[in-house]
């Protein structure tokens, strides 16, 4: 079926150039245009124009009273597949505790991989899609998904197949990555565990898109990661990285080294992880929620784009660290605590956060022959009202595939 909607104020995200994502500077385009019109033609978009085209046929027409069209979020880290939250570490974060502190005492990942292992499928599944759901009526159209709260073979595998089911069932476009190596499984030496993940990398290879590693101290070295994306890569599994959350851990240059998609968190990351990254295809992903949630620092995005990089932004949804999908207030924190431009900000939910997932060849702006992933704003907003009043509703419509929710 043909929609066409007329009367967008702002067409927001427009990619004539066909770029797969924006560094430095060209991050200041939003790729806005006024007064215009988009045709979507089942699930992808056909065309857009402005008000002094001649507006073309469609079997269904939308006004947009004059709203923004903008492309559906892309967050490209999540863990949503998790048996329950963690209410009780939040309190001891209100006393005083740290996040290594807690998972020093057993909390944290592993707390999270025992009730895992203690949860029927059936259960973890539809937990997951009612998380899901909520992302998408909050405007997310790509969402990536971690496995890594199992920390055994069976558990791990498990959760790749939660995501595989929901994969084949939601109208998003979801990508998978096996996280094994997010903390040393109960039972194991660490030398043991390392083994043990790589063992786990033929099976998850049939289930999963990428590889990642927490590569932070008390985790896993630079060493254990490179063992780990090393063995991921001979199986098809391109490298992703939890990077520098709680220090300089090296993980930035491994994955650069190992040709990884995106290295991710990065709250303790400078000139040297910068220096890293110029000239590599690697994306900058930054995840202020957990940095809002845990009172950590935030990343430097600024000085990441100045240098000419590209930076993604991204929830981190989990149950322990970033407990909302919310993209719109991730969006939000990138303005307001990390100084992003809201342009810049956009294009790190949206193109770039399509990239760092593998999928801004078909989703993530605007461009004729992608997916329909769209938000439809109510009357008078724009990127700088959505963040300036980031509580406020705003949202008109979601469509997914060319489909309203």
């Amino acid at each position: 079926m043909k929609r066409l909607f007329k009367n967008i104020g702002i067409l927001a995200g427009v990619n004539a150039g066909g770029l797969l994502r924006k560094c430095g500077s060209q991050m200041d385009d939003a790729g806005l245009l006024k007064n215009a019109w988009l045709l979507s033609d089942g699930w992808q978009i056909a065309a857009f124009g402005t008000a002094a085209d001649s507006l073309p046929t469609a079997d269904e027409v939308v006004d947009c009273e004059g709203g923004m069209l903008m492309p559906a979020f892309c967050d490209s880290h999540t863990h949503i597949v998790y048996a329950g939250g963690r209410e009780g570490e939040f309190i001891d974060k209100i006393n005083g505790l740290s996040y290594a502190e807690i998972a020093a005492r057993g909390g944290g990942i592993l707390n999270s991989a025992d009730r895992l292992h203690e949860t029927p499928e059936e259960v973890l599944y539809a937990n997951a899609v009612e998380r899901l759901i909520e992302m998408n009526y909050q405007g997310t159209g790509a969402v990536e998904i971690k496995s890594g709260y199992g920390l055994n073979p069976t558990d791990e595998i498990r959760m790749l197949q939660v995501i595989d089911r929901i994969k084949a069932h939601s109208p998003s476009v979801v990508k998978s990555t096996f996280l094994g190596a997010h903390a040393v499984g109960r039972g194991y030496s660490h030398e043991d565990y390392v083994f043990a993940v790589c063992q786990m990398m033929t099976e998850a290879a049939h289930l999963a898109d990428f590889v990642d590693v927490f590569c932070e101290k008390g985790f896993f070295t630079v060493e254990d990661t490179a063992r780990i994306l090393e063995t991921g890569k001979k199986h098809g599994l391109r490298p992703k990285i939890h990077a520098n959350q709680l220090s300089a851990s090296g993980g930035v240059q491994v994955g650069v080294k190992y040709g990884a998609l995106s290295v991710d968190h990065l709250e303790q990351a400078g000139d040297d992880e910068i220096a890293a990254l110029k000239d590599s295809d690697t994306i900058a992903t930054m995840l202020p929620g957990s940095s809002f949630f845990l009172g950590l620092p935030y990343g430097k995005a600024r000085a990441f784009i100045d240098a000419g990089l590209p930076v993604a932004l991204a929830s981190d949804f989990n149950p322990g660290s970033a407990p909302s999908g919310d993209m719109r207030f991730v969006m939000a924190l990138g303005c307001i605590k990390m100084k992003l431009t809201p342009e810049r900000a956009f294009n790190a939910v949206t193109i770039n956060g399509a990239y760092a997932m593998g999928v801004s060849d078909i989703t993530g702006s605007i461009a004729a022959g992608k997916r329909a992933d769209l938000i439809l704003t109510r009357p008078g907003w724009d990127l700088t009202k959505m963040v300036y009043l980031h509580q406020t509703p705003y949202i008109r419509q979601v469509y997914l595939a060319g489909e309203p929710l």
